[in-house]
């Protein structure tokens, strides 16, 4: 089980949040329409699936087959600013105060793309996933999945509350400055 003090630290952020968080989500009616809230099953410690929550930053838009159309194409401008701000991550807090997630960890996947990791995808799972993690602060969606996973991998190596305050310090730059890659991915993740 997760330390208490952190999930009641992570209830009442959310409690603090909460007129934030009705404020992005008249954001969210305005520019996408409803659901305001994204729900997915995620794998978390162990492989145990939960629901993950975050703000919804996609339209719901097919093309004439009936298929999704692209990510690309569905963001909205305020979708954009949710995923770059992170705080489209703000509902995940109900994860964390339910002991489904961490402040600081891998960010949890689909079963399917953890089940598709074989060993790697197992010993990710050591770790509670986080809102933030390693990975995100170097380069995140810059990043290939290998690059990811090893950085994640690391991290479950090295896990520790000195790493995990240099995480959270680096997630707020991050929210800041953007996105950036590490300059090198082989150091950011420990590998020679």
């Amino acid at each position: 089980m997760q330390k208490l003090p952190l999930r009641l630290l992570a209830a009442l952020l959310l409690l603090a949040v909460l007129p934030l968080l009705a404020v992005l989500g008249i954001g969210v009616v305005l520019s996408m329409g409803r659901p305001v809230l994204f729900r997915q099953r995620r794998a978390g410690l162990h492989g145990q699936t939960f629901t993950l929550l975050k703000l919804r930053s996609m339209r719901e838009a097919a093309g004439k087959d009936g298929q999704p159309l692209p990510d690309e194409a569905r963001v909205t401008r305020f979708g954009r600013f949710l995923r770059r701000s992170r705080l489209d991550e703000l509902p995940g807090l109900w994860n964390v105060a339910a002991g489904d997630m961490a402040f600081v960890g891998p960010r949890p996947l689909l079963p399917e793309t953890i089940a598709g990791l074989g060993q790697r995808g197992a010993m990710r799972g050591e770790v509670r996933p986080g809102l933030t993690g390693w990975s995100q602060v170097n380069g995140n969606t810059l990043l290939s999945l290998d690059e990811k996973i090893a950085l994640d991998l690391w991290y479950v190596a090295h896990a520790g509350p000195l790493l995990d305050l240099r995480i959270l310090a680096l997630t707020a730059w991050v929210m800041v400055g953007g996105e950036r890659r590490s300059p090198d991915i082989a150091l950011a993740s420990g590998a020679d």
